[in-house]
């Protein structure tokens, strides 16, 4: 039975969750129909463009994603103390690039000697702002909803372009971020549409990569579209940005998937090691995990734990997995 979206997302147990959509039947979200020969490549910028100007809006940033065929993946971090922070001014101008404002709202922000107390009414409709503002819901929704009425002005047609609903996965500790990520980077090396991850366009790697060769100092090393590799802060608390080195990471990328094509032989390079034992990954069942990550998870990934934990604090009995494989040690 599907459940409601926020027994699936909750705040206390992880920011991190891995998101999934696809079209419905034989829509195209890009790449080239062999039926009417028809080119619909472009829609994957629009993906793009669109989750990248929300961000922009929303407290949510994108840690990685892949636009394929049919489908994409986006991995998306809540930060929630940076919309709590907002003040009311901010939400209202926030709110409005995306939906129109409210007169009420508007009167009481134009009032100088207005008193919070004396308009509850506005207060009550901003907090409710603040509060979408930092739900992936809403985040998903303004997404999928463009691209669904651009693709159907393109296609002069109506009706229903996504599947369904987007699918979530809380990811619950630092090693499931790490391989939900590879897995949504090597999606297109995966599916054999491309043979390195430097190759594999609208992923979060290639622009990663396309950024370090282009970079003319240490300030733009990494794309300003992205949520950045930031490592730890020395006294150990995790930093504003992913919790990874970002060579590291585009080493373990390249590892994993030169080991998951049948054709490429690979080793274990020396540079790879410090980050799968600081994060005590199971070496011999990473590569399983990565390459089927949907497979071995449904609603959340993470040690044992941290499903239990998650379990208790979404009302259920316990989280669901398909496998017995262990991504790292509770």
């Amino acid at each position: 039975m599907t459940r409601a979206r926020e027994q699936q997302i909750c705040l206390d147990s992880t920011p991190y969750y891995h998101c999934i959509c696809r079209c419905v039947r034989r829509a195209y979200l890009g790449g080239e129909d062999r039926v009417t020969g028809a080119s619909f490549e472009h829609r994957k910028q629009w993906i793009v463009d669109k989750f990248t100007q929300l961000a922009q809006v929303f407290s949510v940033e994108v840690c990685a994603y892949a636009v394929m065929s049919n489908h994409y993946h986006l991995v998306l971090r809540v930060n929630q103390k940076q919309a709590e922070r907002w003040s009311y001014r901010e939400i209202n101008t926030r709110w409005k690039q995306l939906f129109a404002g409210h007169n009420v709202v508007e009167q009481y922000l134009n009032d100088p000697q207005a008193k919070d107390e004396d308009h509850p009414k506005s207060i009550e409709k901003l907090e409710d702002w603040r509060k979408r503002l930092f739900d992936i819901s809403w985040f998903m929704r303004c997404l999928n909803e463009h691209i669904a009425r651009q693709a159907n002005k393109e296609e002069q047609c109506k009706g229903r372009f996504w599947e369904g609903r987007f699918k979530s996965q809380a990811l619950l500790d630092e090693a499931a971020v790490l391989a939900c990520m590879a897995y949504v980077d090597l999606n297109p090396v995966r599916a054999q549409i491309a043979d390195t991850p430097e190759d594999s366009d609208f992923t979060s790697v290639q622009l990663h990569m396309q950024a370090l060769k282009a970079a003319k100092s240490e300030e733009n090393l990494q794309p300003s579209t992205v949520l950045p590799f930031t490592g730890y802060k020395a006294h150990g608390e995790p930093s504003p940005g992913l919790p990874f080195n970002l060579y590291e990471y585009l080493e373990l990328v390249d590892w994993t998937g030169r080991c998951m094509r049948a054709d490429k032989r690979g080793a274990i390079p020396d540079t790879v090691l410090p980050i799968m034992a600081r994060l005590n990954i199971h070496q011999q069942d990473w590569l399983s995990i990565v390459k089927n990550f949907n497979r071995h998870f449904i609603s959340a990934a993470g040690p044992n734990k941290h499903l239990q934990q998650h379990a208790s604090q979404t009302g259920r009995r316990w989280c669901a997995t398909h496998s017995q494989l262990q991504l790292c040690d509770t």
